[in-house]
């Protein structure tokens, strides 16, 4: 009968991690995350706003 060989031992995974999370930068902190297309000019920044401005801001 043979043995199956025992898997090496691995680093457990740390229970807790007390990294700092606002050290890291989320979608919300970048232009793209607030919906901004990348390379558009100021005409094409005009032309969104009124697009997208509301009825009630004619």
């Amino acid at each position: 009968m043979t043995t199956a060989p025992e898997p090496e031992p691995r680093e457990p995974k740390p229970a807790l991690i007390f990294d700092d999370p606002l050290d890291q930068q989320s979608s919300d902190d970048t232009d793209q995350g607030w919906g901004e297309r990348p390379g558009t000019d100021s005409a094409a920044d005009l032309r969104r706003f009124l697009d997208e401005k509301p009825p009630h801001h004619l």
